[in-house]
């Protein structure tokens, strides 16, 4: 008699960046609902990635699951109402260490409206351009101080060693991205006296 095939595991390369990043959350050792997770992404993963919806965690969760990455069971709230609560298993976590040190990394991908904006900008007028750009600004500043946020309490974590480092680097990311606004409206500045009459 021929043995079944072993159940098919997800190889590191087929799983996309997003399930390797909701495993990554559960990779710190609790259970975590789906809730926790988008509330732990908004905390932190955004600012180095991007903050996947609800859908998408629980779509990453049933696939993390399916490659025998993840566990589930129900547990109970608080409040006495039931809740499904996930966590790593040891398979997950070798291949989440497999795919952080040996998995390809591809560079950042930059897609910048405010820089798209002014790239257009023979197609608008100064003022709307000074306008996108103060915006940018202003919202890089607004996330240089939920960075900073992000990263002291990290610090008080155990086991957020390097969520700490990311953070401090969200908070230089941003101060960078601030400063980069403040020489555009500089130049803005400098093309509107160069173009002034007189």
């Amino acid at each position: 008699m021929v043995n079944p095939p072993p159940r098919s595991r997800a190889e590191p390369a087929t799983l996309p960046a997003t399930a390797w990043a909701v495993l990554g959350m559960l990779s710190f050792g609790e259970e975590l609902t789906g809730y926790e997770i988008r509330k732990w992404a908004e905390h932190i993963l955004r600012f180095f990635y991007w903050s996947p919806a609800m859908s998408q965690i629980y779509a990453e969760l049933k696939r993390l699951e399916k490659a025998g990455y993840a566990t589930s069971r129900t547990d109970v709230a608080d409040d006495g109402r039931p809740r499904r609560v996930y966590a790593i298993t040891p398979e997950g976590r070798d291949a989440l260490a497999g795919w952080a040190s040996d998995a390809p990394v591809g560079p950042p991908v930059l897609k910048h409206g405010p820089a798209l904006r002014v790239w257009l900008g023979h197609l608008a007028g100064p003022e709307r351009l000074r306008q996108v750009v103060t915006e940018q600004r202003d919202r890089a500043q607004r996330l240089v101080e939920e960075a900073e946020y992000s990263r002291r309490v990290a610090a008080t974590g155990t086991g957020w060693t390097h969520a700490e480092l990311v953070a401090r680097w969200a908070v230089r990311y941003h101060e960078a991205e601030r400063d980069l606004a403040e020489r555009m409206l500089a130049d803005l500045d400098e093309l509107a006296a160069r173009r002034a009459p007189g």
